[in-house]
């Protein structure tokens, strides 16, 4: 193996690890067992667990924005862009190492979320019709709904559909197939939505 495998290797470990304990409940030992790799090597490559971290970081997000990327503008990119994004959140580890990020308590990870959130709202502008005089709202409720997305994904809210009255009215927000992806999601289906952020009930993004 390749010592840029080895570093892909060691990435996709922590961000499994990271995923489940978070930046405070991870530690360089953890991820070096995940890894099947000693926890002295794990030190040599990235220095310290908080640059550790910042890579793992900086690996998931270039995984949303790559997805975003490969959307081409035109007709019906909204709606792609959006089933990118949705289709992405549907990996638990990603999702969660995400919100880890926005929590992390380091300067430098909340730098990089923070970056990551105006990318990907960048990203969606640039796929809404240029001469729509709402695209920035469009390209905002997509970040915010997506945001709120993430939320219920990480806490496994769609699952739990039925149990409190507030909770149900904050669902039906959203269109029915959002709903529908996002419980396929948290049960771990993979079932592919058919609309994405920005999609309310009875509205199209």
């Amino acid at each position: 193996m390749s010592g840029d495998q080895r570093r892909e290797q060691i990435l996709a470990a922590a961000v499994e690890v990271l995923a489940e304990g978070g930046y405070a409940g991870t530690t360089t030992d953890q991820v070096a067992r995940a890894a099947g790799v000693s926890q002295p090597y794990v030190v040599r490559l990235f220095g310290s667990k908080q640059r550790l971290f910042l890579e793992a970081y900086r690996h998931a997000t270039e995984r949303v924005l790559a997805a975003m990327s490969a959307v081409e503008p035109g007709p019906g990119a909204v709606e792609r862009t959006g089933r990118a994004y949705v289709e992405l959140m549907a990996d638990r580890d990603l999702l969660r190492v995400l919100m880890h990020g926005f929590t992390a308590g380091d300067p430098e990870v909340t730098a990089l979320a923070r970056h990551t959130l105006g990318e990907v709202f960048r990203l969606f502008r640039a796929r809404v019709e240029p001469d729509d005089p709402d695209g920035d709202e469009t390209a905002r409720r997509f970040v915010a709904d997506g945001m709120l997305i993430n939320v219920l994904l990480s806490s496994d809210g769609f699952a739990h559909a039925g149990e409190d009255p507030a909770f149900d009215a904050l669902l039906r927000c959203f269109a029915p197939e959002v709903v529908a992806a996002g419980t396929a999601a948290t049960a771990g289906t993979g079932t592919a939505a058919t609309a994405g952020p920005g999609t309310a009930a009875g509205a199209t993004a």
